[in-house]
């Protein structure tokens, strides 16, 4: 039931995220040529997957082995669903909005391309060369090894969109508003703090998307630069990865028995240690532009302590459904049982949001205005489906190219086994930065586990240490150009003006690109 599940919610999002032009992509679309160009290629790269679907089910029709009538309604609803999408971007393409503007140039129009076409056009491209079309097909089919992890994806970003719809992340940034930190300070502590609920959406990049319009906004008025404001954006989703109950962790766990969550957690908060000290160093010591002039303790501690009050009934709210599930129904808060149970949290926090806005408590100054229960949980379920439409999908792909990775035997011309665990750890850690910036992390793990993680052990690299520096170096490829899906994301949440005006800014090269450098010096030297 749940691989049926799946490919519905893929689809239907899928098919939502192409008519609400919400896929990821380099640049947004600006002009016609933008428009046109990205949605003739989304156009021809769903005809592909319709295409490789169609010849996947013949052939495993043709097969000796007999297709179940389970798998054979599943090949059906593959190619339902892609036919729908073809469909869809083929009404977006002849649909042209009327506020583009005119003209356009062809370069900055191919950077419109959504990364999944990208990603569909070079792994069918590459297929049809080898004469398996049908290799795409086989790939998304793959998904379904691994349906219960994909469907705990959409739960984490059903999560985050219901934490951007809660007054949390403003309420926490009202404790320390009265030490009046400079930015890079406050930077730091942005960065540190979201660590947590990082590891509870599962993902660096759906944090982003969840909360990173309100760290942004947060750090300007404390009066942060853009580029550090953005920097600080972008890297607030990246040092929770390692941390207790992150579903990659999960997924890394489950998919290699060399390693267990526990050891992996339990190694992960040294980690988060370390990532966090560099970040520090960073921000606190390059390119600091202002004074360290707190406000006193005596001042500042007793407001930060008031401003722990509104926090307190979430706490409540948070403890009792998490007994309730452990005394009621026997189970316990874990990195097994948080995908099921983050939704009755975030919900339950709606609620008591609703009930308490409704009776005229909680508006403190710097609040945003509840819109109330429907309307916030219809806003992140219709926030939720675009999302996850543009995410399942370009993950899928990236699954797709993780096979043209596998099926051209790159892998293969490096050495099954190293002397020196150091010389191969420095060859791992190159291709897994790379692998980062071209794939997505959960994609990027199911390979990395089936070529690089035997080479890795072979060598005398110890496994927990191994997937340790893969999460890291995955995080650095997620903030390195030329994709930087973290940097993506940010733009998305704070707005293209934010960041055109940011490109603007004069200054030394550092300051000019401090957005995109300051990350890569901090996770670079963890």
């Amino acid at each position: 039931a749940q691989r049926y599940v799946l490919v519905i919610l893929v689809m239907l999002c899928a098919v939502t995220a192409t008519l609400t032009r919400h896929h990821i992509a380099m640049r947004a679309m600006e002009t016609r040529l933008d428009y046109t160009v990205s949605h003739t290629l989304q156009t021809i790269a769903n005809a592909m997957l319709l295409g490789s679907s169609v010849i996947f089910r013949q052939s495993s029709l043709a097969s000796s082995t007999t297709v179940s009538g389970e798998e054979l309604l599943l090949h059906n609803f593959w190619i339902v669903g892609f036919a729908c999408l073809t469909l869809a971007s083929l009404y977006r393409l002849f649909r042209v909005p009327d506020n583009l503007a005119p003209g356009g140039n062809l370069n900055q129009a191919f950077l419109s391309v959504p990364l999944y076409t990208v990603m569909c056009l070079i792994s069918g491209t590459y297929f049809a060369l080898i004469g398996h079309s049908s290799g795409i097909g086989i790939y998304l089919g793959k998904m379904m090894e691994l349906a219960d992890m994909f469907l705990n994806v959409g739960l984490y970003v059903w999560v985050g969109m219901m934490l951007k719809q809660t007054r949390l992340a403003t309420l926490v940034f009202n404790i320390f508003r009265p030490w009046r930190m400079p930015p890079e300070m406050l930077a730091v502590v942005a960065v540190l703090v979201a660590a947590v609920p990082t590891a509870y959406t599962g993902a660096s990049g759906i944090f982003v998307i969840a909360a990173g319009a309100v760290i942004y906004s947060e750090l300007r008025a404390a009066g942060a630069r853009r580029h550090l404001a953005l920097a600080a954006t972008a890297m607030s989703g990246s040092l929770g990865v390692v941390l207790r109950p992150c579903l990659l962790v999960v997924v890394i766990a489950y998919l290699n028995r060399e390693v267990t969550t526990d050891e992996l957690f339990g190694w992960g908060i040294w980690v988060f240690v370390l990532t966090a000290t560099m970040f520090a160093m960073v921000a606190l010591t390059v390119n600091r532009q202002s004074q360290f002039d707190l406000a006193p303790a005596a001042d500042a501690f007793p407001a930060s302590i008031q401003a722990l009050r509104p926090l307190i009934p979430y706490v409540i709210v948070i403890a009792a459904v998490v007994l309730f599930y452990r005394f009621a129904l026997d189970v316990k808060m874990d990195e097994f049982s948080a995908p099921r149970l983050l939704p009755v949290i975030m919900l339950a926090i709606l609620v008591y949001e609703h009930i308490s806005l409704k009776n005229g408590r909680g508006r403190a100054s710097g609040e945003i205005n509840h819109q109330g229960l429907e309307r916030s949980v219809r806003g992140a379920t219709n926030d939720t489906t675009a999302e996850i439409g543009a995410l399942l999908l370009l993950l899928g792909l990236s699954v797709s190219i993780g096979g043209v990775i596998e099926r051209s035997h790159i892998m293969e011309t490096f050495p099954q086994a190293f002397d020196s665990p150091w010389s191969a750890m420095l060859l791992m850690v190159v291709i897994l930065v790379i692998l980062g910036m071209i794939m997505d992390a959960f994609g990027a793990v199911i390979l990395v586990t089936a070529t690089v993680a035997t080479i890795a052990y072979s060598s005398g690299i110890h496994p927990v240490h191994f997937w340790m520096v893969t999460l890291v170096a995955f995080e650095l490829g997620y903030l390195s150009p030329p994709v930087a899906l973290n940097h993506l994301l940010t733009r998305q949440v704070v707005g293209e003006a934010e960041v055109l005006a940011a490109q603007q800014e004069g200054g030394t090269f550092y300051q000019r690109h401090e957005r995109i450098i300051m990350p890569l010096i901090a996770m670079g030297i963890s």
